[in-house]
């Protein structure tokens, strides 16, 4: 594929999106390309500091942006119940789903509220919950479209059913991949659910490449090992701005078709243009899809309402 930037994304006018962890990295820098695009854009993060900071941000640049900020943890199902419910009474529709928050290589194992592996519930339970729980407000748009942002980890993962929370053996490598894994996984069985039901919902999944989305920084690694991380990063890799490529493609152009996978068009996907992206055959394993959905509906206590 040829050189693409954000100037190609269409018209976003009257067009509603959210994105998660829109506060710093891979989420600001694609909030602020939908609203330079004429998107009304609600900024979905942790901290309302720090997303006020990102909504000034894209003021500065984009004077008639509409731009709000709005807090949910990805890591609390209370949270992300409650953002729901006000987002659904606030907006007509939701147009599009940027599910971009994601946390990775905790050191230690940790559990959020909800006594989960805070990776697996940050990057696959959070999304899973917030988007079955939006879904009427997705339904209400003409074209929806929900993105999940995954990794090119999720190649080497595996989704560990006998130890899905890593209580009997945690590794920080393996429960970030599976929460990747898991990632791509919704997409395509949200894909394959939506055909079923003849949805005009499209559910697409995408992967920056190796990034300097600052995601390093907020790991529990030493400091000394952060650095170097993110010098090698810097060499080998792409800014973050170039990183939210592929998800701002598979989240606006016309012809993405739901269940594609959009990433780096260069070596081993790391960086460059986007392009359609390599799926793993275990990704693509539709009956531990179909397992891992069910799954996460009792985890969650989340189901999807019909898609039509």
């Amino acid at each position: 594929m040829t050189a693409w930037t954000t100037a190609q994304i269409p018209d976003q006018s009257g067009r509603i999106a959210i994105v998660t962890g829109a506060s710093s990295g891979i989420g600001a820098d694609a909030a602020e390309a939908l609203a330079g695009r004429g998107a009304e854009v609600i900024l979905a993060v942790r901290n309302h500091v720090r997303g006020e900071a990102i909504q000034a941000r894209i003021a500065a640049t984009h004077a008639r942006s509409r731009v709000t900020v709005s807090v949910v943890d990805m890591a609390d199902l209370g949270s992300i119940r409650a953002f729901a419910e006000r987002t659904l009474a606030a907006l007509p529709r939701i147009d599009i789903l940027l599910n971009n928050a994601g946390l990775g290589l905790q050191s230690r194992r940790a559990v959020t509220v909800d006594g989960f592996e805070r990776q697996f519930a940050t990057n696959h339970l959070g999304p899973f919950a917030l988007t079955g729980l939006l879904m009427p407000g997705l339904l209400q748009s003409s074209a929806p479209r929900v993105v999940a942002i995954s990794s090119i980890a999720h190649r080497r993962a595996t989704i560990d059913f006998a130890d899905l929370q890593g209580e009997t053996k945690y590794n920080a490598g393996k429960a970030y991949g599976q929460s990747k894994l898991a990632d791509l996984m919704f997409a395509l069985a949200l894909d394959r659910r939506a055909r079923a039901a003849g949805s005009k919902l499209v559910s697409v999944a995408a992967h920056p490449g190796i990034a300097t989305t600052g995601f390093i920084a907020a790991t529990e690694m030493p400091a000394v090992v952060a650095r170097a991380a993110n010098a090698l990063v810097g060499l080998f890799g792409q800014d973050s701005a170039r990183g939210a490529l592929p998800g701002l493609y598979a989240a606006t152009m016309p012809g993405v078709a739901g269940g594609q996978y959009w990433g780096p068009d260069g070596w081993l996907e790391i960086k460059g243009d986007p392009a359609p992206g390599r799926i793993s055959p275990q990704a693509n394993d539709r009956s531990a899809q179909d397992r891992l959905w069910e799954v996460s509906e009792r985890l969650t206590g989340v189901t999807y309402p019909a898609l039509a």
